[in-house]
């Protein structure tokens, strides 16, 4: 079935005014649901300050979100300003410690002895040199030879005694460089050290 040019232009026109008619009441439900206007009390010679109403749609959506926002945020905002807090922190003297931040400083402590007096201490240790070897603590007790064969010696060094003769090392560590009817030298390898030790009686 086929439509005819009346009914055609009746139907657009329809259509157009229903396009319409939806436009409006779209509006009028956006406009109806955005929030009065509000109102700033005047303080101290200020001008009041109204709120101008959203045009769009989606400027009063925005709107209405950014107020239930605050709102939950803190219900005692006041938008007032406050002179009085203004003037308070405008007298406030800022007085520092004395300290430059911007300077790298460092705590030097103070030295709690005398330089002079440690260079002298220090050049008197150098004076008197190292400190003397330990002692060999070994004693020589007689003889154990028989005539004609190499000379050899009783040594003891607490419990521990040894049969050396001249060039023989002994507790690995001490060396017998020579024998004499009276004393015997013996050196220390691990110290660098000589030493005679004489022919205990009894």
């Amino acid at each position: 079935m086929k439509l005819g040019a009346e009914n055609r232009n009746q139907v657009i026109a329809l259509s157009v005014l229903g396009g319409i008619a939806l436009l409006l009441v779209v509006r009028a439900m956006f406009t109806s649901n955005a929030p009065a206007p509000v109102t700033v009390t005047p303080i101290a010679q200020a001008p009041a300050v109204a709120a101008v109403p959203a045009r769009k749609a989606r400027s009063a959506g925005r709107a209405r979100t950014a107020t239930t926002r605050l709102s939950k945020a803190s219900n005692s905002i006041d938008p007032t300003l406050r002179f009085d807090w203004l003037k308070t922190s405008e007298d406030t003297q800022y007085a520092g410690n004395g300290r430059n931040i911007f300077l790298a400083q460092a705590d030097i402590p103070e030295p709690v002895k005398n330089g002079a007096t440690d260079q002298q201490k220090l050049a008197q240790e150098q004076a008197a040199g190292p400190p003397p070897p330990p002692p060999i603590n070994l004693k020589f007790y007689g003889f154990a030879s028989k005539p004609g064969e190499p000379k050899r010696i009783f040594l003891s060094q607490g419990e521990d005694f040894f049969i050396a003769t001249e060039g023989q090392v002994i507790d690995r560590r001490y060396k017998v460089l020579r024998i004499s009817p009276l004393s015997v030298e013996i050196e220390d390898m691990l110290n660098n050290n000589r030493q005679s030790i004489p022919l205990t009686q009894g």
